[in-house]
């Protein structure tokens, strides 16, 4: 995994005062997933980050380091963290000897990968006993009524045990199983 120096802020919950670290994150293979302090981040557009928490759905703002130490959000304000082993690498970046304790505090982070934990969550299958093995798979045209009726309770069951983010593709997927039932019922 590639692996770069970030800026991480925690958005939910907090104006533009939120928990914010400056440290070494790494990236899925693809590029979606950034990996630091023992979390998971998907990039995803919520109201005031660009990354969320696989497992909290807490929003995040992660961008690159900023070389005048302007990282935080103008409006905002509090200590950021900047992670023990990158302090050497940061202070070099920023071209500074040390750092104002008043806008910094040095930490140690989890630096072993959620990496593994967070594909067995992301990948659990979320089918129910009531929802045949792979019927929820099938495409609409593929199910029989009593399938399609199923599918789509167990859709509306799982759209408000989901995060937030993922709720509008259960909709949009329950609405396909919709529109077939209407049709095979009209």
């Amino acid at each position: 995994m590639k692996s770069t120096l970030r800026y991480i802020e925690q958005k939910s919950g907090f104006s533009d005062n939120g928990p914010a670290w400056i440290g070494l994150v790494s990236f899925s293979k693809t590029g979606t997933t950034v990996y630091f302090n023992g979390k998971a981040f998907k990039r995803g557009q919520g109201i005031s980050g660009n990354h969320y928490d696989i497992e909290t759905g807490y929003e995040y703002w992660i961008s690159g380091i900023k070389k005048d130490m302007t990282d935080r959000h103008w409006a905002g304000g509090g200590i950021i963290y900047i992670e023990r082993r990158i302090l050497d690498e940061y202070l070099l970046l920023v071209d500074k000897q040390n750092l104002d304790p008043k806008r910094y505090s040095i930490v140690d982070v989890e630096t072993n990968s959620p990496a593994n934990k967070i594909y067995n969550l992301e990948n659990e299958l979320h089918e129910k006993d009531v929802v045949g093995r792979g019927t929820i798979h099938k495409e609409p045209n593929e199910l029989t009524v009593d399938e399609l009726r199923e599918v789509i309770e167990y859709l509306k069951e799982e759209e408000y045990s989901v995060q937030k983010k993922a709720r509008k593709s259960y909709k949009d997927i329950r609405k396909l199983y919709e529109d077939e039932l209407e049709k095979r019922l009209s």
